[in-house]
């Protein structure tokens, strides 16, 4: 690991992520598959991870990428991601499925570089 590398995951930086909150509203559609695009660009004065978000899903990205990335654990990317969808700066949606309910066979791969890549 580089130096630069490590994850700050103390309760007190994380708590202060998420204003203390431990769970994404009820009604958030977030899974690790879950697509994320961004609806605006970066505001001045916003919470750093929220812009790093929103730059980030210029293009549709997993959860899970973006949990990577950010090098957070999903459960606070997901409060995050919360709080964008509260606010109209992202939608999210599932991957499509193939005609067996499965997702396709790319998304599947992409996910696993995603899971490889944490």
């Amino acid at each position: 690991m580089s130096p630069g590398s490590h994850r700050d995951e103390s309760p007190d930086r994380l708590y202060t992520l998420t204003g203390g909150r431990t769970r994404s509203t009820p009604d958030a559609p977030f899974d690790l598959v879950t697509l994320v695009v961004a609806e605006s660009e970066p505001a001045p004065g916003m919470q750093s991870e929220h812009a790093a978000i929103l730059r980030m899903c210029r293009r549709p990205t997993a959860v899970v990428e973006v949990a990577a990335e950010l090098a957070l654990p999903v459960g606070i990317t997901r409060i995050l991601l919360s709080d964008l969808l509260g606010t109209g700066r992202i939608s999210a949606r599932h991957p499509r499925a193939s005609a067996h309910g499965l997702p396709a066979p790319d998304l599947l791969e992409q996910v696993l570089v995603g899971l490889r890549n944490l």
